[in-house]
């Protein structure tokens, strides 16, 4: 129960600012290694939360396309936020609350794939 509530919550934070994704979908696979391997293996083969989940588990990183992603779409709901929100005060603290989550994932290493990098010759 507490992995699909966690990758319920985690699929609702992809359009909600203040939910992160990640937590909650790693927290999920986690229950579900423990629990149910048949959802651990599907979590894990989905196109959009199995690399995720892969490379955090193998390199505690994210590839820079989820970085880059993950950062516009906080900027994005984040701004959409702050312009409907009505009080200044609240405008202010989501504000607050965008910078010190982007300094936090900015942070993050990044992973590149050997693959996707030319060779030199």
């Amino acid at each position: 129960m507490i992995g699909g509530l966690s990758l319920c919550l985690g699929i609702i934070g992809i359009f909600l600012p203040v939910l992160p994704t990640t937590p909650f979908v790693l927290l999920a696979s986690a229950c579900f290694m423990r629990s149910s391997p048949r959802f651990h293996r599907w979590l894990s083969e989905h196109p959009t939360f199995g690399p995720i989940i892969s490379n955090w588990h193998q390199h505690r990183a994210v590839s820079k396309k989820v970085k880059l992603r993950g950062a516009l779409v906080m900027v994005a709901s984040f701004c959409f936020s702050i312009y409907i929100v009505p009080h200044d005060w609240l405008k202010i603290m989501l504000l607050v609350m965008l910078l010190a989550l982007l300094s936090w994932f900015i942070r993050l290493p990044v992973i590149e794939h050997l693959a996707d990098q030319e060779e030199n010759h």
